[in-house]
């Protein structure tokens, strides 16, 4: 199966980093290289959903956290190496933790809250969402086994139906 891959437009909006913040972080300083650089002057650079992921929390330490990220580059190359042999589905649920200078893991969000270790905790679910929804990827209550083609949902009459939001709300937690 080959990966799949996003043009630079596309990162950018995943992102949301400015076009000249992306080609610093990705080829001037090569923070976090591009999966596949561009092929001739005028080719757009493509990126995996690791590498945006990987971007997305670059974005987090330098802007919430105001840590110098030229620090940090194999914390970067770290982290994609091992989101290479992780799946999609897998990262939901999980958090980013930084423990120091370059000791990470991913770890189950409950976990990660209730240590009592000094670390920054970055959750990445809502990253996940933003990147299922650029890449086409499932979610979690899309793959659990149940047909999605027969809901477990009863509806008896058109006044009694629930409200859309409520049958999100019950599928995922389905």
């Amino acid at each position: 199966m080959t990966m799949q891959l996003v043009p630079k437009r596309q990162a950018l909006q995943l992102t949301g980093l400015t076009p000249a913040k992306l080609r610093e972080w990705t080829s001037r300083r090569a923070l976090i290289p591009a999966d596949q650089p561009p092929r001739k002057q005028g080719s757009s650079a493509q990126f995996s959903w690791q590498t945006i992921l990987v971007l997305r929390m670059a974005v987090i330490l330098k802007d919430k956290f105001r840590l110098e990220l030229q620090a940090h580059r194999n914390l970067f190359a770290g982290l994609r190496h091992e989101l290479k042999s992780q799946s999609f589905i897998a990262m939901w649920g999980q958090a980013l933790v930084l423990r120091g200078a370059n000791k990470w893991s991913f770890a189950d969000v409950n976990a990660a809250e209730t240590s009592r270790d000094d670390m920054i905790i970055l959750h990445l679910d809502p990253h996940l969402e933003v990147l299922a929804a650029g890449f086409a990827l499932p979610r979690p209550a899309e793959v659990t086994g149940q047909f999605d083609l027969f809901p477990a949902l009863a509806v008896t009459a058109p006044s009694t139906a629930p409200h859309v939001d409520q049958i999100e709300r019950l599928r995922r937690s389905a």
